[in-house]
């Protein structure tokens, strides 16, 4: 059993960590924002008592010392699990709604860590794709993109967009992090996981239909019949399964192969087309109400790399068939 502090614990991602954690016997305290948060929470893991599942309030976590109290502990914690930042695009503020949360939060358990939990040795950090990949340069057909690559965005360009703003936030927090390990010579190590579009099965106590995460909503959409006339495009055409995802973080922390390495953790290629295909198979009453045409896979695409993540983390990617199949009753139990 090892002791984990799980940053953000009630997230799509966060939620799932927490689930393959408890599975495994560890013992964890998760940061939430408010005692609802940790309430729901308790509801969705009713069989796990104080010393296997606790709560630390943490309201902001771009406030300096943030997480000052949090990561002290009895018995002391080994591994930090760090996913909490914004995904959203229900943004006013990009510099306050997305970098300050995403850069502070980031460095702000680093800095905690360091000070007040010398017994921390792994420090796993939700990154993304987004940190990876290079807007500006298109489909690149013929390119391998791996851990290898950072997304060159700027200062400027990130607040010219909310879409903008959150690639930024995860690059410049990635970067962040990566730098503080350098200069300050801590004593832990980070991994950083590196997901495209994470899709699959959400904890229904924990979401409702009009605060889905990001990816999911177009399945939710799909299955409410509001994209009868044409699938939209993905955008991007790499995702994961939320499940593998998971346990990607939990392996990178037991693994010690693992440390100072980013993780491009991708099952490979989809489209809208295809996850349309699988709901109308799934859900003959409501094929109707799927459209038909658009959202294709595009012509011209770029490579990917996942070898680092099946090699290191022997992680054996689930199929869009099976992840669209075991989303659907979980979507429906929240009304879709």
């Amino acid at each position: 059993m090892t002791r984990v502090l799980l940053t953000g614990g009630s997230g799509f991602i966060a939620a799932h960590v927490l689930e393959a954690l408890l599975t495994q016997g560890h013992s964890v305290v998760t940061t939430v924002r408010s005692d609802a948060k940790a309430q729901m929470l308790r509801d969705t893991f009713p069989n796990y008592g104080n010393d296997k599942l606790d709560f630390a309030i943490v309201a902001d976590i771009a406030e300096e010392g943030a997480f000052d109290e949090a990561i002290k502990s009895d018995p002391p914690f080994e591994w930090v699990i760090h996913t909490a930042s914004p995904f959203h695009f229900n943004v006013t503020d990009t510099k306050k709604d997305f970098l300050d949360p995403a850069i502070i939060g980031t460095t702000g358990i680093l800095k905690a860590v360091k000070k007040n939990a010398p017994s921390v040795k792994r420090v796993i950090i939700t990154s993304s794709f987004a940190a990876v990949f290079s807007r500006n340069v298109g489909n690149r057909p013929g390119y391998i993109y791996s851990e290898k690559d950072w997304n060159p965005i700027t200062e400027e360009e990130a607040i010219q967009d909310p879409s903008s703003g959150y690639r930024a936030s995860k690059t410049f927090a990635e970067k962040a992090a990566w730098d503080f390990v350098e200069t300050e010579k801590p004593n832990f190590t980070i991994s950083t996981m590196n997901p495209p579009m994470v899709f699959g099965p959400i904890h229904p106590k924990l979401q409702i239909l009009d605060t889905l995460n990001t990816s999911n909503q177009r399945i939710r959409d799909m299955m409410l019949g509001k994209l009868q006339d044409e699938i939209p495009a993905a955008g991007v055409y790499v995702w994961t399964d939320v499940r593998d995802l998971a346990l990607a973080h939990i392996r990178a922390a037991e693994r010690p192969l693992a440390a100072g390495k980013r993780f491009f953790v991708t099952a490979g290629y989809y489209s809208n087309r295809e996850i349309a295909d699988i709901l109308r198979e799934q859900l003959p009453d409501v094929a109707s109400k799927i459209a038909t045409k658009g959202g294709e896979f595009p012509e011209g695409y770029f490579g990917y790399d996942n070898s680092r993540t099946k090699n290191i983390l022997g992680i054996n990617f689930r199929s869009l068939k099976d992840m669209v199949k075991d989303t659907i009753p979980t979507l429906q139990a929240i009304g879709a």
